[in-house]
Protein backbone atom coordinates (compact mmCIF):
# COMPACT_ATOMS: atom_id res chain seq x y z
CA UNK A 1 0.00 0.00 0.00
CA UNK A 2 1.32 3.37 -1.07
CA UNK A 3 2.02 5.58 2.11
CA UNK A 4 0.86 9.16 2.32
CA UNK A 5 4.38 10.70 1.88
CA UNK A 6 4.84 8.48 -1.46
CA UNK A 7 1.78 9.63 -2.29
CA UNK A 8 2.61 12.91 -1.69
CA UNK A 9 6.28 12.88 -3.44
CA UNK A 10 4.10 11.28 -6.64
CA UNK A 11 2.01 14.37 -6.46
CA UNK A 12 5.07 16.55 -6.59
CA UNK A 13 6.86 14.95 -9.08
CA UNK A 14 3.93 14.59 -11.50
CA UNK A 15 4.25 18.98 -11.28
CA UNK A 16 1.69 19.14 -8.12
CA UNK A 17 3.00 20.82 -4.71
CA UNK A 18 2.48 20.45 -1.34
CA UNK A 19 0.43 22.63 0.41
CA UNK A 20 0.48 23.63 3.93
CA UNK A 21 -1.45 21.00 5.62
CA UNK A 22 0.95 18.59 3.68
CA UNK A 23 3.47 19.94 5.61
CA UNK A 24 2.30 20.11 9.15
CA UNK A 25 1.51 16.32 8.52
CA UNK A 26 5.10 15.79 7.63
CA UNK A 27 6.23 17.51 10.77
CA UNK A 28 3.55 15.18 12.65
CA UNK A 29 4.10 11.71 11.29
CA UNK A 30 4.36 9.17 13.59
CA UNK A 31 8.21 8.19 14.59
CA UNK A 32 8.07 4.80 13.05
CA UNK A 33 6.89 5.94 9.94
CA UNK A 34 10.16 8.29 9.89
CA UNK A 35 12.12 5.73 7.33
CA UNK A 36 8.75 6.05 5.30
CA UNK A 37 8.86 10.34 5.43
CA UNK A 38 12.76 9.91 4.25
CA UNK A 39 12.59 7.74 1.31
CA UNK A 40 9.44 10.08 -0.36
CA UNK A 41 11.56 12.81 0.40
CA UNK A 42 14.80 11.33 -0.87
CA UNK A 43 12.74 10.73 -4.20
CA UNK A 44 12.54 14.41 -4.63
CA UNK A 45 15.93 15.04 -3.50
CA UNK A 46 17.54 12.28 -5.75
CA UNK A 47 15.34 13.47 -9.01
CA UNK A 48 16.86 17.37 -8.69
CA UNK A 49 20.13 16.62 -6.85
CA UNK A 50 21.51 12.75 -8.02
CA UNK A 51 23.56 11.74 -5.16
CA UNK A 52 25.63 14.75 -4.90
CA UNK A 53 26.40 16.71 -1.51
CA UNK A 54 27.20 20.00 -2.12
CA UNK A 55 29.69 21.82 0.56
CA UNK A 56 30.15 24.76 1.98
CA UNK A 57 32.55 26.88 4.30
CA UNK A 58 32.11 29.59 6.75
CA UNK A 59 34.60 32.52 7.27
CA UNK A 60 33.97 34.36 10.52
CA UNK A 61 35.02 38.06 8.91
CA UNK A 62 34.22 39.72 11.91
CA UNK A 63 33.06 38.13 15.50
CA UNK A 64 30.61 39.28 18.46
CA UNK A 65 30.37 42.96 18.94
CA UNK A 66 26.93 43.36 17.42
CA UNK A 67 24.24 45.38 18.20
CA UNK A 68 21.43 43.84 17.49
CA UNK A 69 19.72 41.83 20.16
CA UNK A 70 19.00 38.35 18.59
CA UNK A 71 17.76 36.40 21.13
CA UNK A 72 19.29 33.12 20.05
CA UNK A 73 22.94 34.47 18.96
CA UNK A 74 25.93 34.10 20.61
CA UNK A 75 27.80 37.08 18.89
CA UNK A 76 24.33 39.61 19.89
CA UNK A 77 23.97 42.71 22.20
CA UNK A 78 23.62 41.15 25.62
CA UNK A 79 25.52 38.00 24.94
CA UNK A 80 27.91 36.74 27.90
CA UNK A 81 28.56 33.16 25.75
CA UNK A 82 32.45 33.65 26.22
CA UNK A 83 32.63 33.63 22.12
CA UNK A 84 35.80 34.81 19.74
CA UNK A 85 35.46 38.51 19.59
CA UNK A 86 37.51 40.58 16.82
CA UNK A 87 37.40 43.24 13.79
CA UNK A 88 37.39 42.69 10.46
CA UNK A 89 40.14 39.64 9.25
CA UNK A 90 42.68 40.94 7.01
CA UNK A 91 42.36 40.15 2.94
CA UNK A 92 45.46 37.85 3.48
CA UNK A 93 43.91 36.13 6.45
CA UNK A 94 40.72 35.76 5.03
CA UNK A 95 41.56 34.15 1.82
CA UNK A 96 43.86 31.96 4.00
CA UNK A 97 40.81 30.60 5.69
CA UNK A 98 38.79 30.36 2.78
CA UNK A 99 41.80 28.53 1.02
CA UNK A 100 42.36 25.93 3.99
CA UNK A 101 37.97 25.50 3.56
CA UNK A 102 38.69 25.21 -0.63
CA UNK A 103 41.48 22.59 -0.08
CA UNK A 104 38.75 20.65 2.38
CA UNK A 105 36.48 19.53 -0.31
CA UNK A 106 34.25 22.98 -0.26
CA UNK A 107 33.18 24.63 -3.48
CA UNK A 108 31.64 27.44 -1.90
CA UNK A 109 33.34 30.12 0.80
CA UNK A 110 30.34 31.84 2.88
CA UNK A 111 31.89 35.45 4.17
CA UNK A 112 30.10 36.28 7.10
CA UNK A 113 30.44 39.91 9.23
CA UNK A 114 28.22 40.38 12.44
CA UNK A 115 26.12 43.44 12.76
CA UNK A 116 23.12 45.54 11.59
CA UNK A 117 24.68 45.90 8.30
CA UNK A 118 27.50 46.85 6.17
CA UNK A 119 29.40 50.75 6.09
CA UNK A 120 30.41 51.17 2.64
CA UNK A 121 33.86 51.19 3.59
CA UNK A 122 33.04 47.51 4.88
CA UNK A 123 31.62 46.94 1.23
CA UNK A 124 35.25 47.71 0.31
CA UNK A 125 36.88 45.54 2.30
CA UNK A 126 34.32 42.38 1.15
CA UNK A 127 34.96 43.75 -2.65
CA UNK A 128 38.43 43.04 -2.10
CA UNK A 129 38.25 39.77 -0.34
CA UNK A 130 35.86 38.62 -3.12
CA UNK A 131 38.44 39.98 -6.01
CA UNK A 132 41.51 38.19 -4.36
CA UNK A 133 39.43 34.89 -3.98
CA UNK A 134 38.64 34.66 -7.35
CA UNK A 135 41.42 35.30 -8.83
CA UNK A 136 43.32 32.96 -6.53
CA UNK A 137 40.48 30.08 -6.83
CA UNK A 138 39.31 28.81 -10.29
CA UNK A 139 35.77 28.23 -9.75
CA UNK A 140 35.25 28.89 -6.25
CA UNK A 141 31.55 30.45 -5.21
CA UNK A 142 31.28 33.50 -2.79
CA UNK A 143 28.01 33.83 -0.30
CA UNK A 144 28.16 37.27 1.42
CA UNK A 145 26.29 37.77 4.90
CA UNK A 146 27.08 41.12 5.98
CA UNK A 147 23.29 42.11 7.43
CA UNK A 148 21.13 44.29 6.42
CA UNK A 149 21.93 45.91 3.22
CA UNK A 150 21.41 49.67 1.68
CA UNK A 151 20.41 51.06 -1.40
CA UNK A 152 23.94 50.18 -3.90
CA UNK A 153 25.30 47.70 -1.70
CA UNK A 154 24.35 44.45 -3.24
CA UNK A 155 25.22 45.87 -7.05
CA UNK A 156 28.83 46.58 -5.69
CA UNK A 157 28.78 42.97 -4.09
CA UNK A 158 27.94 41.72 -7.45
CA UNK A 159 29.82 43.52 -9.86
CA UNK A 160 32.50 42.18 -7.33
CA UNK A 161 32.26 38.97 -8.47
CA UNK A 162 30.13 37.83 -5.27
CA UNK A 163 27.59 35.20 -6.43
CA UNK A 164 25.19 34.82 -3.72
CA UNK A 165 23.78 36.56 -0.51
CA UNK A 166 22.56 34.80 2.79
CA UNK A 167 20.10 36.50 4.87
CA UNK A 168 17.80 34.23 7.26
CA UNK A 169 14.28 35.05 8.03
CA UNK A 170 15.49 32.74 10.83
CA UNK A 171 11.18 31.98 11.77
CA UNK A 172 7.68 32.69 10.58
CA UNK A 173 6.65 36.37 10.58
CA UNK A 174 4.34 35.48 13.04
CA UNK A 175 7.21 34.63 15.75
CA UNK A 176 9.59 36.95 14.99
CA UNK A 177 9.09 39.66 17.24
CA UNK A 178 9.71 36.97 19.96
CA UNK A 179 13.09 36.09 18.82
CA UNK A 180 14.51 39.92 18.09
CA UNK A 181 13.39 43.24 18.86
CA UNK A 182 15.51 45.98 17.26
CA UNK A 183 15.29 44.97 13.36
CA UNK A 184 11.52 44.04 11.63
CA UNK A 185 10.80 41.20 9.85
CA UNK A 186 10.15 43.38 7.06
CA UNK A 187 13.49 44.61 7.52
CA UNK A 188 14.84 41.14 6.17
CA UNK A 189 12.67 40.43 3.44
CA UNK A 190 13.77 43.80 2.08
CA UNK A 191 17.76 42.80 2.23
CA UNK A 192 16.50 39.47 0.40
CA UNK A 193 14.84 41.81 -2.04
CA UNK A 194 17.66 43.91 -2.58
CA UNK A 195 19.88 41.10 -2.93
CA UNK A 196 17.83 39.27 -5.82
CA UNK A 197 17.57 42.77 -7.50
CA UNK A 198 21.38 43.43 -8.08
CA UNK A 199 21.01 39.65 -9.31
CA UNK A 200 22.44 37.77 -6.51
CA UNK A 201 21.66 34.51 -5.83
CA UNK A 202 19.09 34.90 -2.66
CA UNK A 203 20.40 32.31 0.10
CA UNK A 204 17.78 32.09 3.03
CA UNK A 205 16.93 30.03 5.90
CA UNK A 206 15.39 29.67 9.41
CA UNK A 207 16.49 28.11 12.68
CA UNK A 208 14.29 25.40 14.23
CA UNK A 209 13.85 25.18 18.04
CA UNK A 210 12.72 28.89 18.73
CA UNK A 211 9.91 28.06 20.71
CA UNK A 212 7.86 28.05 17.45
CA UNK A 213 4.87 25.83 16.59
CA UNK A 214 4.33 23.29 13.46
CA UNK A 215 2.58 26.04 12.15
CA UNK A 216 4.84 28.47 12.30
CA UNK A 217 8.03 26.09 10.60
CA UNK A 218 5.47 25.89 7.72
CA UNK A 219 4.40 29.17 7.69
CA UNK A 220 8.10 30.06 7.87
CA UNK A 221 9.19 27.87 5.22
CA UNK A 222 6.37 29.00 2.59
CA UNK A 223 7.79 32.41 3.22
CA UNK A 224 11.15 31.19 1.85
CA UNK A 225 9.20 29.10 -1.16
CA UNK A 226 7.38 32.73 -2.12
CA UNK A 227 10.95 34.63 -1.65
CA UNK A 228 11.97 32.25 -3.95
CA UNK A 229 15.44 31.04 -2.33
CA UNK A 230 17.95 29.17 -3.94
CA UNK A 231 19.62 27.67 -0.98
CA UNK A 232 17.80 27.08 1.94
CA UNK A 233 19.84 26.83 5.89
CA UNK A 234 18.01 24.85 7.84
CA UNK A 235 19.32 25.73 11.27
CA UNK A 236 18.71 23.75 14.61
CA UNK A 237 18.94 26.07 17.84
CA UNK A 238 22.58 26.05 19.61
CA UNK A 239 21.51 27.44 23.57
CA UNK A 240 24.65 28.79 23.84
CA UNK A 241 25.07 30.08 27.81
CA UNK A 242 24.85 33.61 28.18
CA UNK A 243 21.77 33.97 26.18
CA UNK A 244 18.28 34.20 26.61
CA UNK A 245 17.86 30.83 25.20
CA UNK A 246 20.71 28.80 27.17
CA UNK A 247 19.58 25.57 28.25
CA UNK A 248 16.51 25.63 25.69
CA UNK A 249 16.39 21.45 23.99
CA UNK A 250 13.17 21.71 22.10
CA UNK A 251 14.38 19.16 19.20
CA UNK A 252 15.08 15.43 19.06
CA UNK A 253 17.11 13.83 15.56
CA UNK A 254 14.03 12.47 14.66
CA UNK A 255 12.26 15.48 14.86
CA UNK A 256 15.36 17.59 12.88
CA UNK A 257 15.19 14.84 10.19
CA UNK A 258 11.30 15.63 9.40
CA UNK A 259 11.89 19.40 9.67
CA UNK A 260 14.42 18.66 6.48
CA UNK A 261 12.18 16.08 4.91
CA UNK A 262 9.44 19.17 5.41
CA UNK A 263 11.71 21.81 3.48
CA UNK A 264 12.41 19.38 0.85
CA UNK A 265 8.64 18.33 0.19
CA UNK A 266 7.54 22.53 0.21
CA UNK A 267 10.65 23.52 -2.04
CA UNK A 268 11.77 20.32 -3.84
CA UNK A 269 13.95 21.55 -6.12
CA UNK A 270 15.88 23.96 -3.67
CA UNK A 271 19.19 23.56 -2.06
CA UNK A 272 18.28 22.52 1.41
CA UNK A 273 21.43 23.06 3.55
CA UNK A 274 22.33 21.27 7.27
CA UNK A 275 23.79 24.43 9.10
CA UNK A 276 24.40 25.10 12.25
CA UNK A 277 23.55 22.69 15.40
CA UNK A 278 23.49 19.35 12.66
CA UNK A 279 26.48 17.52 14.83
CA UNK A 280 24.49 18.15 18.08
CA UNK A 281 21.06 17.82 17.51
CA UNK A 282 20.98 15.19 14.14
CA UNK A 283 23.85 13.48 16.01
CA UNK A 284 23.58 9.52 14.61
CA UNK A 285 21.04 10.44 12.12
CA UNK A 286 22.81 12.73 9.85
CA UNK A 287 23.99 10.63 7.00
CA UNK A 288 19.86 10.10 7.33
CA UNK A 289 19.14 13.66 6.78
CA UNK A 290 21.57 13.58 4.22
CA UNK A 291 19.29 11.49 2.16
CA UNK A 292 16.55 14.61 1.99
CA UNK A 293 19.07 17.51 1.98
CA UNK A 294 22.07 17.99 -0.30
CA UNK A 295 24.34 20.59 1.28
CA UNK A 296 26.20 21.11 4.27
CA UNK A 297 29.05 22.89 5.90
CA UNK A 298 32.09 21.39 6.19
CA UNK A 299 34.18 21.75 9.61
CA UNK A 300 33.32 24.80 11.87
CA UNK A 301 30.67 27.56 12.08
CA UNK A 302 30.38 31.10 13.29
CA UNK A 303 31.58 30.50 16.89
CA UNK A 304 31.19 27.14 17.75
CA UNK A 305 32.90 23.88 16.58
CA UNK A 306 31.77 21.18 14.60
CA UNK A 307 32.55 17.74 13.93
CA UNK A 308 36.42 16.79 12.66
CA UNK A 309 35.92 17.45 8.81
CA UNK A 310 38.00 14.08 8.30
CA UNK A 311 34.51 12.70 9.64
CA UNK A 312 32.09 14.86 7.76
CA UNK A 313 34.49 13.70 4.60
CA UNK A 314 34.06 9.80 5.57
CA UNK A 315 30.25 10.32 6.04
CA UNK A 316 29.78 12.00 3.11
CA UNK A 317 31.57 8.64 1.13
CA UNK A 318 30.32 6.16 3.60
CA UNK A 319 26.97 6.44 2.38
CA UNK A 320 27.73 6.85 -0.87
CA UNK A 321 27.32 10.15 -1.31
CA UNK A 322 29.61 12.33 -4.02
CA UNK A 323 31.15 16.16 -3.51
CA UNK A 324 29.25 18.47 -6.03
CA UNK A 325 31.88 19.05 -8.78
CA UNK A 326 34.42 16.22 -7.57
CA UNK A 327 34.45 12.80 -9.28
CA UNK A 328 35.03 9.77 -7.14
CA UNK A 329 38.93 9.59 -7.56
CA UNK A 330 39.37 13.40 -6.47
CA UNK A 331 37.23 12.14 -3.63
CA UNK A 332 39.32 9.70 -2.45
CA UNK A 333 42.60 11.54 -2.19
CA UNK A 334 40.69 14.48 -0.95
CA UNK A 335 40.59 11.96 2.07
CA UNK A 336 43.13 10.18 1.87
CA UNK A 337 45.00 13.56 2.34
CA UNK A 338 43.53 14.10 5.13
CA UNK A 339 44.31 11.19 6.59
CA UNK A 340 48.17 11.74 5.48
CA UNK A 341 47.32 15.30 7.24
CA UNK A 342 48.61 16.93 3.86
CA UNK A 343 45.39 19.72 4.33
CA UNK A 344 44.49 21.02 7.59
CA UNK A 345 43.11 19.01 10.10
CA UNK A 346 41.54 19.93 13.74
CA UNK A 347 43.59 19.17 16.26
CA UNK A 348 43.04 20.35 19.84
CA UNK A 349 46.45 21.15 21.33
CA UNK A 350 46.24 24.71 21.39
CA UNK A 351 42.64 24.51 21.40
CA UNK A 352 42.90 23.08 24.96
CA UNK A 353 45.89 24.02 26.10
CA UNK A 354 47.57 20.93 26.05
CA UNK A 355 50.37 20.86 25.29
CA UNK A 356 50.73 16.98 24.21
CA UNK A 357 47.30 17.35 22.13
CA UNK A 358 44.82 14.84 22.97
CA UNK A 359 43.69 13.57 19.63
CA UNK A 360 41.59 14.42 16.43
CA UNK A 361 38.22 15.85 16.98
CA UNK A 362 38.16 16.92 20.41
CA UNK A 363 37.36 19.75 19.47
CA UNK A 364 39.44 21.71 22.34
CA UNK A 365 37.22 20.19 24.66
CA UNK A 366 38.77 18.20 26.95
CA UNK A 367 39.45 19.79 30.17
CA UNK A 368 37.07 22.86 30.00
CA UNK A 369 33.52 23.72 30.08
CA UNK A 370 33.14 22.38 26.65
CA UNK A 371 33.65 19.09 28.21
CA UNK A 372 29.62 19.24 28.47
CA UNK A 373 28.60 17.52 25.35
CA UNK A 374 25.24 19.11 26.09
CA UNK A 375 26.53 22.73 25.51
CA UNK A 376 27.80 24.19 22.14
CA UNK A 377 31.69 24.12 21.72
CA UNK A 378 33.14 27.42 21.44
CA UNK A 379 35.23 27.82 18.66
CA UNK A 380 38.97 28.28 19.36
CA UNK A 381 40.50 27.82 15.93
CA UNK A 382 40.10 28.86 12.63
CA UNK A 383 39.39 32.56 11.92
CA UNK A 384 40.56 35.02 14.46
CA UNK A 385 42.93 32.42 16.24
CA UNK A 386 46.74 31.01 15.63
CA UNK A 387 45.01 27.28 15.31
CA UNK A 388 44.39 25.52 11.93
CA UNK A 389 40.77 25.94 10.48
CA UNK A 390 38.78 22.96 11.30
CA UNK A 391 38.95 21.90 7.04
Amino acid sequence: MTSQFAALADRILDGGAATQEDAVAVLRADDVALMDVVAAAGRLRREHFGNTVKVNYLVNLKSGLCPENCNYCSQALGSQAPILKYSWLSKDETLKQAGAGLAGGATRVCMVSSGRGPSDRDIDKVVEMTEALKDSYEGVEVCACLGLLKDGQAERLKAAGVDAYNHNINTAESNHDNIVQTHTYDDRVDTIGKAKSAGLSPCSGLIAGLGETDEQLVEALFALKELDADSIPVNFLMPFDGTPYENTWELSPIRCVKILAMARFVCPDKEIRIAGGREMHLRSLQATALQVANSIFLGDYLTSEGQDALADLEMLRDNGFTILGMDASAFDELIAAHEAGVTHRAHAATACGSAGGCGDGCGGACGSAAADEHKPAIRQRGAGTEVPANA
